[in-house]
């Protein structure tokens, strides 16, 4: 295809947002990059550009790899870009400290009674003096 799509309808097409709306406000909110730089929504995609995306705890790095303003299945979505090397090996290593993370942080076996929520609440009420 060779013609222009915003870049709002490519992120809602590539099946980054649900909706074209949540897209809008995520660029307009400077968490989406177009090779590099914040972009007005407004921003003709164009095969080749780098684009960072934001993911729930991630972010991801993406080459644009074709254009297309029609929201499709999954698999077809999937053929718009390729993640880089680079954001594979980022996203792994900070999934291996979240998990590590977690498994450092003890859970407690219960929930504090009444006396143990009064002992916390005053230690937190000391803490801040």
């Amino acid at each position: 295809m060779s013609e222009s799509v915003r870049l709002d309808k490519w992120l809602w097409a590539a099946r980054f947002f649900k909706t074209r709306a949540l897209a809008k406000k995520a660029i307009e909110g400077g968490k989406v990059h177009y090779d590099g730089v914040r972009v007005k929504t407004s921003k003709n995609v164009e095969v080749g550009a780098n684009i960072r995306v934001p993911q729930g705890w991630e972010v991801l790095e993406v080459e644009v790899i074709s254009l297309s303003n029609q929201r499709r299945g999954a698999p077809e979505a999937r053929m718009l870009y390729a993640e880089t090397d680079d954001s594979i090996q980022r996203r792994a290593r900070e999934a291996e400290a979240r998990r590590l993370t977690n498994e450092a942080m003890q859970h407690p076996l219960k929930r504090p009674d009444k006396k143990q929520r009064r002992d916390i609440q005053r230690f937190q009420r000391h803490q801040g003096e």
